[in-house]
């Protein structure tokens, strides 16, 4: 299967390989279909920018003068002398051990910080991952001199569509953009009244858009009743298209 054929799982796919936990013959796989494809290398590329931040979590660090000095009296403590010297040498090193210890544990109360934080990020990408667009179809509406007026795009996993205004039409205070499906068959299929802003969000499953085209007509204030045609002139059209 061209895995690049499909948004949803290329992502879900760059996203794995990017975090490691895409393994064995699934990743040898992917690695083959992504010298062949730019747009799988692209996806990799961008999940491995996002998660970079992670391994820069603690810069290094040289150790302080006080580790050397300590290193220097456990190697004289080790010297032969005096039992007074040893003594004192003992009391070196036992210094230095509990030191090391207590660097040991500020390592592993650092280590389980990060681990949470790494943990804390994977949680926040999965749910990132999950709520992001998947867009499968869009629509350029354009009117009777092929003038681009409105961008729609749908994304049927979260059922919703979004119309973007990219032309200078503003309809007047007393009259509504009502926007259609056009089915091959039956009459025009109102989708919803569009409001003023220059992004609309409006409800649609795949059942609702699986048409060829999209229609904007001019209607009067809030638009036609519920199961009425377009009274008003169609302003804008475009076919429906697949994104894959």
């Amino acid at each position: 299967m061209d895995i690049a054929r499909h948004p949803e799982l290329t992502d879900r796919l760059a996203a794995a390989y990017a975090l490691g936990t895409l393994r064995g013959g699934a990743r040898r796989r992917f690695e083959q279909q992504a010298r062949q494809s730019p747009a799988l290398r692209a996806a990799a590329l961008l999940w491995q920018e996002r998660l970079s931040s992670m391994t820069e979590l603690q810069q290094a660090q040289a150790p302080g003068p006080q580790v050397w000095t300590r290193i220097q009296n456990l190697v004289e403590a080790e010297r032969p002398g005096t039992r007074q010297q040893q003594e004192r040498g003992w009391r070196s090193r036992l210094r230095l051990w509990q030191g090391f210890g207590l660097a040991g544990a500020l390592a592993t109360v650092a280590a389980v910080g990060v681990g949470l934080q790494v943990q804390n990020e994977r949680t926040r990408l999965v749910a990132e991952l999950a709520a992001r667009p998947e867009v499968r179809y869009v629509a350029v509406l354009s009117d009777d001199k092929a003038t681009a007026s409105m961008l729609v795009t749908v994304d049927p996993r979260h059922n919703q569509m979004t119309i973007k205004r990219v032309g200078n039409f503003q309809e007047s205070p007393d009259r509504s953009l009502q926007l259609w499906a056009l089915p091959p068959s039956g009459g025009p299929q109102s989708l919803g009244v569009l409001g003023d802003d220059r992004v609309v969000r409006l409800p649609a499953g795949e059942n609702q858009v699986r048409v060829p085209a999209l229609a904007v007509s001019l209607e009067r204030k809030g638009g036609v009743p519920p199961g009425e045609g377009p009274s008003g002139p169609v302003l804008f059209k475009g076919a429906l298209l697949p994104t894959s």
